[in-house]
């Protein structure tokens, strides 16, 4: 379950994975891979990820990420370069259906976080929880210990996103030299991040998980169950922070896109490669 560091054709690091995690399962939508895993699978993976001493990206994808990927290469470029990239939306999974590449499963990187916290504990491993607003990865930190006695939170920092400020970070993470490191800056900063930073880290597994820890820490309420069943956790989560309308627009988007790709017969875009972008 190893990956190994490679060299882009600008010159900076991504992550390849090799040939085990390669074998896995994977639906291609709009150009990008995403791995047919179920939240058991996932967790298993990422066990073996945290233990396995090399670097790994899990990426949480959803729709609001493929649609960028449409326009911005450096960042499909990443998504696809990860060891395993999870079907985190309702969306991707209608339109893995729609497309002919069923996804069995919706696996969210809260509950990804919530239940491989558990794994944790039993295991040993440390986590570091980076980002969110200050103090929000302290509370999200301190309720998963109350859920799960013994968990190691290795350390939390709020910290940024930009470049300027990522060799304070990478210092205070290898102080305290965690397994997993979570990273909360919303995509797709964080996913640049990790992309920059993760080579120069002797972390094994870096994610980029969004809002979860102001779910977590109880900062944002998340959907009722039946809600998330139906697949409307973005319109309540809409609802709770108006503010996003505009980034809920990649949805419609998304639809569309969907839809021309299935009367084409056509799910890639243009090939992967680099660029400038996000650096």
């Amino acid at each position: 379950m190893d990956s190994i560091i490679a060299q882009t054709s600008s010159g900076s690091s991504t992550l390849v994975p090799e040939d085990r995690m390669s074998q896995l399962r994977s639906t291609n939508i709009l150009g990008v891979r995403i791995h047919n895993v179920t939240m058991g699978e996932t967790l298993a993976h990422l066990e073996r990820m945290a233990l396995s001493g090399s670097r790994h990206y899990l990426a949480t994808v959803n729709a609001e990420w493929i649609v960028r990927a449409q326009h911005d290469e450096l960042f499909r470029t990443i998504i696809n370069g990860a060891s395993l990239s999870i079907p985190d939306g309702m969306g991707v999974l209608l339109a893995s259906r729609l497309l002919g590449q069923p996804i069995n499963e919706r696996v969210t990187g809260v509950d990804t976080v919530r239940q491989f916290a558990a794994v944790a504990s039993r295991k040993n491993l440390r986590i570091f929880m980076l980002g969110s607003a200050p103090g929000v990865a302290e509370r999200a930190a301190r309720a998963l210990e109350e859920e799960n006695p013994g968990l190691r939170i290795a350390g939390t920092y709020s910290g940024s996103p930009d470049p300027r400020e990522d060799e304070e970070i990478r210092r205070c993470i290898e102080e305290v030299n965690p397994h997993v490191l979570l990273v909360a800056y919303g995509a797709p900063k964080q996913d640049f991040w990790i992309h920059r930073n993760l080579p120069h880290l002797k972390v094994s597994v870096a994610i980029g998980v969004g809002g979860t820890f102001d779910f977590i820490a109880g900062v944002t309420p998340r959907a009722p169950l039946w809600v998330q069943s139906i697949g409307l956790e973005w319109l309540h989560r809409l609802v709770q922070e108006p503010r996003r309308w505009r980034r809920m627009m990649a949805l419609p988007k998304f639809v569309i896109y969907v839809l021309l790709a299935r009367l084409t017969g056509s799910h890639a875009t243009k090939p992967n490669t680099t660029s400038s972008a996000g650096k």
